[in-house]
């Protein structure tokens, strides 16, 4: 296919609803979702797509029941037991972004392990937004610069300074983003990278999202002419 966009950013909407549907606890849905993402890590690489990342638990995510907060915790547990194997095998770079402080320090530490083993790696750029919001990473970054910068400096900041404060710092901004579950909205999710990115918005849970639902998402984004503010050659 051809303008396959190097940056995908997914968020994964509507894993309770689709165990709900089924008459499952909520925790069978977010078990399901994790089977689809790890498929789907090799499915976007096939196609050409370079960096993907994905919305896992956002900062506002601590307000579900507690139950199902500690059933999310658990299953990042389990993932992270056999991450590296999975990734080294894969060649996949591995990041998570987001406030990682405000994990377990037994998940911080596997974090750590999982990016510094796959540093290296030249497949997939697969990054994880645990504990991550917009809005908090944006003033992270604007008290990182702050703290580390002079006055005259911030006096001066400008938007690439900014960028590379940011827990996203060396890769592309999204291309596509795409939103399961029929959802439009953005729910505080790369608020500064997305600026420019293509929206596509997809009817099925993230659970039932396959290769089929992602060849529609990019067969609509190789479709649209993106101008970034500007008009392309020839119109007026």
């Amino acid at each position: 296919m051809a303008n396959v966009p190097e940056h995908l950013a997914i968020i994964l909407d509507g894993n309770g609803r689709w165990a709900k549907k089924k008459g499952l606890p909520r925790n069978a849905g977010h078990v399901a979702g994790a089977r689809v993402l790890e498929d789907m890590c090799e499915v976007v690489w096939d196609k050409g797509i370079k960096y993907f990342t994905v919305y896992a638990f956002s900062t506002e995510n601590w307000n579900r029941p507690s139950d199902e907060v500690a059933a999310l915790m658990k299953l990042l547990r389990d993932y992270m037991k056999n991450s590296v194997k999975r990734a080294m095998k894969n060649n996949l770079r591995v990041r998570v972004i987001g406030d990682k402080s405000g994990l377990d320090e037994d998940l911080q530490d596997s974090i750590r392990t999982l990016e510094e083993a796959t540093e290296l790696n030249t497949g997939l750029n697969f990054t994880i937004a645990l504990n991550y919001g917009g809005r908090d990473e944006i003033v992270r970054a604007v008290r990182k610069l702050a703290s580390e910068k002079d006055i005259d400096f911030m006096r001066g900041l400008t938007d690439k300074d900014l960028s590379c404060a940011l827990d996203t710092a060396g890769m592309p901004d999204p291309d596509l983003l795409i939103r399961t579950c029929a959802e439009e909205r953005i729910s505080n999710f790369l608020l500064w990278q997305l600026a420019y990115s293509e929206f596509y918005f997809a009817d099925v849970a993230w659970p039932d999202f396959n290769e089929a639902e992602l060849d529609k998402a990019l067969e609509s984004y190789a479709s649209r002419t993106r101008r970034f503010g500007g008009l392309v050659k020839g119109e007026e």
